[in-house]
C-alpha cells in the first residue's frame, strides 16, 4: 500500500481522480509526523523535497515545522537530515538560485552572482522573493533554529554539511541583520563557520566563502571576529593556491570577502597592516610583458585586488592609518609594482584606469611616495616622466572619459600637500626652464587650457589650480609666465590670456560660450588670486576685466549661465576682499560703489549664492575623486568647493560694509594690535616674574630644608653633650673619692715612712705633674670662655637682625642653649677649682711630712702598716692616672663639640640673613607684579570695550581669543592666590 501511494505521488498513473498537490503534501506531512519507522519518515521527506520546487508555497506552509522537528530528533541519520535541509533550502531561496543549483553538474557553485531577470518575469520574481522572505521569517521565528543549523554544520557528512551551508546562506540573503544577531551571540558560532574554509572538499569551502560574504556585510563586530579567527591568512593562502590574478571564481570570492572585512573597519585594517599582509599583495600585480588576451575573470580579479589596495589607503580613513599603509606599500615595493602596470602596454583600459586611481590614493599626501612617482619614467624613447605621459592622455580628447578623470585625480593626488611638486610643475612654465626639445607638464597644461576641447580646458584649468593650492609662492611665480599668442605680437601673461578668453568677443564665441570652459577658467582665476594681493593687482590692472565681470553679473541669463554668473561674482568678491588698494581706480571702496550702482548689493549676494546652490556642487564636495556620469556634468572640483565655502561669508560681509565701517574697523584693528602688543609684552614680563618667583620659592624651600637639617644636627649634638655631661659627672665623683683616699694615704705614709726619702720625692713629682695639668686645664678653660663670649655676641646679633617667625624663634632657642652650656661650663670650672684646692692641700701636707723628721722616726716600728699603705698608694695612683686620661679625652671631645656648635650657629645666622633678604625681594616682586596686574586689568577692560564696540558694529570676534584672555586672567589670579598662600606659610 505504501509503495502504491508513492507511485501515485512520484508519477504513476493509477485510475480514478488524482489528488491535488496540497492534498499530497498534507498526507506526506502526516506520514512524517506519525511514522514510527525511520525508513517511512525518510521516504516522506524525500517526496517533500521532490515537490518543494513545484509546490513551494504548500510545502513551506505545511511542512516547515515537521522538517525542523526532523532536524532536532533524527540527528543520527545523515540521509534524512540532508533531505530536510534541501527541502528547507528550496522553499527559502529564490528561483534564480534554484536554477543555478539545478544547472550545476557537478554541483560546484559558479560565481554566486545573480543573472539578469527579463522584464516580463519581474512580477514573478517579486512574488518568489516575497515567498523567500515570508518563509525566512517563519523559520527565524525561533532563534534556536539558527543555533540548530550551526550545530549541524559540525557534521562532516557531505549530505548534511553542504545543504546546511546553502540554507544558512539563503537565510542571510533574505534576513541578514536578524541572522547576524543570532550568530553573533551564539557560542563559537563564527568559529564553526570559519572551519568551512579548512574543509578539504572544494564545493563546501567555496560555498563557505559565499556564506562568509553574506555574514560579514555591514557588521563590524562580526568582521572583527572573523579577522581574528585568522581569516586573512586563510584567504591569502587560498588566493595563492588558486593562482592569484589568474585564478578562477574562487579568487574573486576571496577578494570580495577581504573587501568586506577591511572596508570602513579601522581595526581590521590595522590588523592587516600589522600582520604584514600588505607585503603578500605585491605578487598579485606581477604582470608579464605579454598582456594580450586577458580573460574576463582575470580582469575581474585584478580589479578587486586594486580595490582592496584602495580600501587600505582611502582618503576617508584616518590620516595616521592611511599614512602608515602608504609607507608599507612603498617599502615592500607594491607602489613600484603598480607603477609598472601603469606604464605597461597592452593592459585593458578598465584595469589601467583603476590602476591610475589606485596609485593616486597610494601617493596622496605621502611625500616619499610622491617623490618616487615623480621619478617614474615611461619606457619610451627618449624616456619621459610618467606624469607627462599621463597628462598627454588627459588633454587628448580621443581618450576614454573615465581614463581622463583618473589621470586628473592622479595629478591632484600628486600635488596634494606637496609644495615641492607644485614648484616643479610651475617651474616648467617659467621662461628660464623651458626646454624646446622636450614636452613638459606645463606645456601640456597650457595646451589643454587653450585647446578647442572644453573638457581639456576644464581638466587643465583644475590641474593648474591644484599646482597653486595653498601656495602663495607659486601663485606669484605663475604671474611671470609669458605666452606667445601669434607671430608679430608681443607675448602676454598667462593671467592675461585667461582673462582675454573670458572677455574678448571672438574668443567667447569660439570657446568661452561653452559653460564648461568658462567654469574651469573662473575656478582657476579664483584659486589663483585668492589670498594673493599681488595677483589681484595684476588682474585688476587689465581695464577690461572689471567691466566684463559686472556685465556678466548684472545680466538676466538662463539657468545654464547662472553658475557662470555666480563664479564671476565670487571672482569680483575676491578682488574686493584681498585688495591692497594699490590701484587708485580699483580700491575696495570704488569696487563696492561700482557693485552698488551697476548690480546692487542684494542682487550681487544672490548671484554669489548660485554657486553653492548648484546640484553638482554638493556632489563634488563629498569626496576628492572626480566621478562624473558624463562629461557635461564635469563642472566642480572638490578642493574648489572648500574655497567657495570659506570665501562666501567673508565676501558677503565685505560687500555690505560702508567706508566708515571699514575705517572704524581698521582703526579698531590697529588699536587692538597695539593693545595686543602691549598685553603680550606685559604677559611676557609677568611670565618672567613668575619664573623668578618660582625660582626664589625653590631657593627658600632649599634653605628651609637645610635649616631643618641643621636643627636636627644641633639636637643630636645636644644629646651627645648631655651624654658627655653625665659621663663627666660620674668621673667627677670618682675623682673626688680617689683624691680623698689619696690625701689620707699620703698623710699616713708621711707619718709611717719618714725615713724613705725616695717615696717622698716620687710623691712630689706626682704633685708637680698635677700642677702642670691644672695649669693646662686652666688655659683650656680660658679659651672656652673666649669662644663662648664670641658665640654669645654672634647669637645676639642674629637675634637683633632676624624678623619674627620661625627664624627668630630658632635663634632665641640657640642663644638659650649657649647660655645653658656656659652655665654648665662655669659649674665644671667651679668643680675644677675645688679639685685644685684639694690638690694644694695635698701638696701642703706632703711638704709638712718632709719637714718633720722627728715625727717620722717615731713610726719606724710600724713597718707592716707602711707596706700596706704603699701598696694602696700604688693602686690608687694607677687608678688616678687612668681617670686623668679619660678626663683629658672627654675635655677634647667637649672642645670639638663646642667648635661644631659654633660653626652651626654661624651657618644659621648666615642663612637667616639670606632668608631675610629673599623675603624682602619677594615682597618687592609681589608689589611690582601687583602694579603690572593693575595695568593689565586696565588694558583688558579697554580691550573688552573695544570688542564690544566691534560687536555693536557687526564685526565677528573670535571666541577662542576671548577664552584665551579669560584663561590668562584666571591664571594670573591663581598666581596671586599662590603668592598669598606662600606668604602666609612663611
Amino acid at each position: 500500500m505504501t509503495m502504491n501511494f508513492f507511485r501515485g505521488v512520484m508519477g504513476g498513473q493509477p485510475a480514478g481522480p488524482q489528488p491535488t498537490g496540497a492534498e499530497t503534501i498534507h498526507k506526506l506531512c502526516d506520514r512524517v509526523a506519525s511514522s514510527t519507522l525511520l525508513e517511512d519518515r525518510r521516504d516522506a521527506v524525500r517526496a517533500l523535497k521532490s515537490l518543494s520546487k513545484k509546490y513551494r508555497l504548500e510545502v513551506g506552509t505545511q511542512a516547515m515545522d515537521h522538517l525542523v522537528h526532523i532536524l532536532q530528533t533524527d540527528r543520527s541519520d545523515s540521509e534524512i537530515l540532508g533531505y530536510a535541509l534541501d527541502t528547507l533550502y528550496n522553499i527559502i531561496c529564490n528561483d534564480e538560485e534554484e536554477e543555478q543549483d539545478m544547472a550545476a553538474a557537478p554541483p560546484i557553485p559558479v560565481s554566486g552572482k545573480h543573472k539578469n531577470v527579463p522584464v516580463s518575469d519581474e512580477n514573478a520574481q517579486k512574488q518568489e522573493e516575497d515567498l523567500g522572505v515570508l518563509f525566512t521569517d517563519k523559520f527565524l521565528g525561533d532563534s534556536e533554529n539558527v543555533t540548530l543549523l550551526l550545530t549541524l554544520l559540525e557534521e562532516f557528512d557531505f549530505h548534511v554539511r553542504w545543504p546546511g551551508v546553502k540554507l544558512l546562506t539563503a537565510l542571510l540573503k533574505n534576513q541578514c541583520n536578524q541572522v547576524q544577531g543570532v550568530i553573533l551571540v551564539s557560542p563559537m558560532g563564527v568559529s564553526r563557520l570559519m572551519d568551512l574554509l579548512a574543509d578539504s572538499r572544494e564545493v563546501i569551502r567555496n560555498d563557505g566563502l559565499l556564506l562568509l560574504q553574506q555574514l560579514t556585510k555591514g557588521n563590524a563586530a562580526i568582521q572583527k571576529i572573523v579577522a581574528f579567527e585568522n581569516a586573512f591568512e586563510r584567504l591569502l593562502d587560498i588566493i595563492t593556491e588558486e593562482g592569484s590574478s589568474d585564478g578562477g571564481i574562487v579568487v574573486e570570492d576571496c577578494l570580495l570577502l577581504l573587501v568586506n572585512l577591511l572596508k570602513n573597519n579601522s581595526s581590521n585594517q590595522n590588523f592587516f597592516k600589522e600582520g604584514s599582509y600588505i607585503q603578500r599583495m605585491k605578487p598579485w600585480f606581477e604582470v608579464g610583458d605579454d598582456n594580450s588576451g586577458w580573460s574576463a575573470q582575470k580582469v575581474t580579479n585584478l580589479h578587486l585586488m586594486l580595490q582592496l589596495v584602495r580600501v587600505m589607503v582611502s582618503p576617508v580613513n584616518s590620516p595616521g592609518a592611511t599614512s602608515s599603509c602608504q609607507k608599507s606599500m612603498y617599502q615592500c615595493g607594491l607602489l613600484q609594482q603598480l607603477c609598472t602596470i601603469l606604464m605597461a602596454t597592452g593592459v585593458p583600459a578598465d584595469i589601467l584606469t583603476e590602476t591610475i586611481n589606485t596609485v593616486s590614493e597610494v601617493i596622496r599626501g605621502s611625500q616619499i611616495n610622491q617623490d618616487y612617482f615623480a621619478s617614474v619614467k615611461a619606457p619610451s624613447n627618449p624616456p619621459r616622466p610618467a606624469i607627462v605621459v599621463l597628462l598627454m592622455s588627459m588633454v587628448n580628447e580621443r581618450q576614454p572619459f573615465v581614463l581622463r578623470c583618473a589621470v586628473l585625480y592622479c595629478f591632484q593626488c600628486f600635488l596634494y600637500k606637496n609644495q615641492k611638486g607644485q614648484g616643479e610643475i610651475v617651474a616648467t612654465l617659467l621662461p628660464s626652464t623651458i626646454d624646446a626639445n622636450s614636452i613638459s607638464a606645463g606645456q601640456l597644461l597650457c595646451g589643454g587650457l587653450f585647446s578647442a576641447d572644453s573638457l581639456s580646458n576644464w581638466c587643465a584649468a583644475v590641474a593648474l589650480a591644484h599646482a597653486l593650492q595653498d601656495n602663495l609662492t607659486q601663485k606669484e611665480q605663475l604671474l611671470r609666465v609669458q605666452l606667445a599668442t601669434s607671430l608679430g605680437k608681443p607675448p602676454v601673461s598667462l593671467l592675461q590670456q585667461c582673462t582675454n578668453i573670458l572677455s574678448q568677443g571672438d574668443k567667447i564665441n569660439r570657446r568661452g560660450s561653452k559653460v564648461q570652459t568658462r567654469v574651469g577658467l573662473l575656478m582657476l582665476l579664483c584659486t589663483w588670486i585668492s589670498n594673493c594681493p599681488i595677483a589681484v593687482t595684476h588682474f585688476l590692472h587689465n581695464q577690461e576685466n572689471v567691466p566684463f565681470l559686472t556685465g556678466q553679473i548684472s545680466e538676466n541669463l538662463g539657468e545654464d549661465e547662472r553658475l557662470v554668473q555666480g563664479l564671476c561674482a565670487l571672482l569680483l568678491g575676491i578682488c574686493i576682499y584681498y585688495n591692497d588698494n594699490s590701484l587708485e581706480n580699483y580700491t575696495k571702496e570704488k569696487l563696492k560703489q561700482l557693485i552698488e550702482k551697476r548690480i546692487g548689493k542684494e542682487n550681487f549676494v544672490e548671484k554669489l549664492g548660485f554657486v553653492t546652490k548648484h546640484e553638482l556642487y554638493s556632489r563634488a564636495a563629498q569626496k576628492p575623486q572626480p566621478v562624473f556620469p558624463s562629461p557635461e556634468q564635469m563642472l566642480f572640483d572638490h578642493e574648489f568647493t572648500k574655497l567657495v565655502k570659506e570665501l562666501e561669508g567673508v565676501i558677503t560681509k565685505a560687500v555690505h560694509k560702508t567706508s566708515e565701517e571699514e575705517k572704524k574697523e581698521e582703526e579698531v584693528k590697529k588699536t587692538l594690535e597695539q593693545h595686543d602688543s602691549i598685553v603680550i609684552q606685559y604677559k611676557d614680563l609677568i611670565r618672567d616674574q613668575d619664573t623668578q618667583i618660582q625660582e626664589l620659592r625653590e631657593q627658600v624651600s632649599t634653605l628651609s630644608l637645610n635649616s631643618e637639617q641643621m636643627q636636627n644636627q644641633i639636637t643630636q649634638q645636644q644629646s651627645q653633650i648631655q651624654q658627655h655631661k653625665d659621663q663627666y659627672n660620674i668621673l667627677k665623683l670618682k675623682l673626688g673619692k680617689d683624691s680623698q683616699g689619696l690625701s689620707s694615704s699620703q698623710g699616713e705614709g708621711a707619718h709611717v715612712n719618714g725615713l724613705h726619702s725616695e717615696e717622698l720625692s716620687q710623691l712630689r713629682e706626682e704633685v708637680e705633674e698635677l700642677r702642670r695639668q691644672h695649669t693646662l686645664q686652666h688655659t683650656q678653660l680660658s679659651d672656652k670662655d673666649s669662644l663662648i663670649n664670641t658665640l654669645r655676641c654672634g647669637a645676639a646679633a642674629a637675634a637683633q637682625t632676624a624678623e619674627g617667625g620661625a627664624g627668630g624663634s630658632d635663634n632665641t632657642e640657640l642663644l638659650g642653649e649657649v647660655e645653658s652650656l656656659r652655665s654648665r661650663v662655669q659649674a665644671q670650672c667651679a668643680e675644677i677649682s675645688q679639685l685644685q684646692t684639694e690638690r694644694l692641700e695635698l701638696i701642703r701636707r706632703a711638704e709638712a711630712v718632709s719637714s718633720d723628721p722627728a715625727s717620722s722616726s717615731e713610726s719606724s716600728a710600724d713597718t707592716v702598716t707602711v707596706s700596706e699603705l704603699e701598696s694602696r698608694l700604688a693602686a690608687q695612683t694607677t687608678e688616678a692616672e687612668r681617670l686623668k686620661e679619660e678626663c683629658r679625652g672627654l675635655r677634647e671631645g667637649h672642645a670639638g663639640l663646642e667648635q661644631q656648635l659654633a660653626s652651626a650657629q654661624s651657618t644659621v645666622a648666615i642663612e637667616q640673613t639670606e632668608k631675610t633678604k629673599l623675603q624682602q625681594e619677594v615682597q618687592e616682586s609681589k608689589k611690582e607684579q601687583d602694579d603690572l596686574l593693575m595695568l593689565l586689568a586696565d588694558q583688558d577692560q579697554k580691550i573688552l570695550n573695544l570688542k564690544q564696540r566691534l560687536r555693536d558694529l557687526g564685526e565677528t570676534i573670535d571666541e577662542d581669543e576671548d577664552e584665551l584672555d579669560a584663561r590668562d586672567q584666571f591664571g594670573e589670579d591663581d598666581d596671586d592666590d599662590d603668592d598669598e598662600d606662600e606668604d602666609n606659610n612663611d
